[in-house]
């Protein structure tokens, strides 16, 4: 039996947070992820409110399998990169605090000017420089703070794949003095950029810290990639979990849609159709 959960992204509901869990409680699956902005954002959410929210949680007996951060501009960005750096830190205590220890961040495509792992660049403070510097230092100094504060509250960075083979991602993430850099594997992301998702993951063994159930479709020649219901595209889904299981994946598969006009129903769907693959908790 697979050693991994199904879970769902509450922001996939389309539903506001109150009524988001018991939708989710009712799909029957163990846990959600949630995105901390609005008034789930970490600076509107005091120790009483996060004691609270983990009661509430713990009342549809649903686990939180991560906390999303999402960010508006990357972090390989240079301009306010620090208020960017703490802001993430601040979700990650949030995570800390209700229980997830896993916060989900996007990571930009690994910049082309990055040296061989066998040969980092010392990281350079931006805050000391006066020009910006390339986009290789923003983003190695800024992942380096981040699994450094993640091994000191023990939280781990889980980074959104999937612009870059998963090969390539592990050497880069092997370059890093850290063991809180972890990443969120979604197959969507790789096939939609032209990797193989399964030949990723297992490239990618011992690195996955988190994974979402996105489906996408390369489309002909007219259309480009997009993202499609669970089951509907050209991800192979028994193979992906096949592959979970080999690299000892044991975490939650969050069911996710970003797009389309039914995604509640998508994500009631794609839990009825990973359940043949993935058996229901305990």
């Amino acid at each position: 039996m697979t050693a991994f959960k199904l879970g769902v992204v509450l922001e996939s509901l389309g539903l506001p947070f109150r009524q988001a869990l018991p939708a989710a409680a009712k799909l029957g699956v163990p846990g959600v992820q949630l995105d901390a902005v609005g008034d789930l954002a970490p600076d509107a959410l005091g120790d009483t409110a996060r004691r609270e929210l983990r009661t509430l949680l713990r009342s549809y007996n649903l686990e939180l399998a991560a906390v999303g951060c999402p960010l508006r501009y990357g972090l390989d960005t240079f301009e306010h990169q620090q208020p960017r750096l703490d802001h993430v830190k601040k979700a990650m205590q949030l995570a800390f605090d209700l229980g997830a220890k896993k916060v989900v961040v996007p990571l930009p495509r690994i910049p082309t000017d990055e040296p061989k792992p066998d040969d980092p660049p010392k990281p350079v403070s931006f805050l000391t420089m006066n020009t910006a510097p390339p986009k290789a230092v923003t983003l190695r100094e800024s992942l380096a703070a981040l699994g450094g504060y993640g091994d000191k509250v023990g939280v781990l960075v889980c980074l959104e794949g999937g612009l870059d083979a998963g090969d390539k991602l592990r050497d880069y993430l092997n370059s890093f003095d850290t063991g809180s850099l972890s990443v969120t594997f979604d197959p969507a992301n790789f096939v939609t950029n032209g990797h193989d998702p399964i030949a990723s993951l297992m490239a990618l063994a011992g690195k996955v810290g988190h994974t979402h159930a996105r489906d996408a479709r390369l489309g002909g020649s007219s259309a480009g990639p997009q993202e499609v219901a669970v089951g509907a595209g050209d991800v192979e889904w028994l193979g992906w979990t096949a592959a979970l299981a080999a690299v000892e994946y044991r975490g939650f598969v969050c069911v996710e849609r970003t797009a389309g006009a039914n995604r509640a129903a998508d994500v009631a769907n794609g839990v009825k159709f990973l359940r043949r693959f993935v058996p229901p908790a305990g």
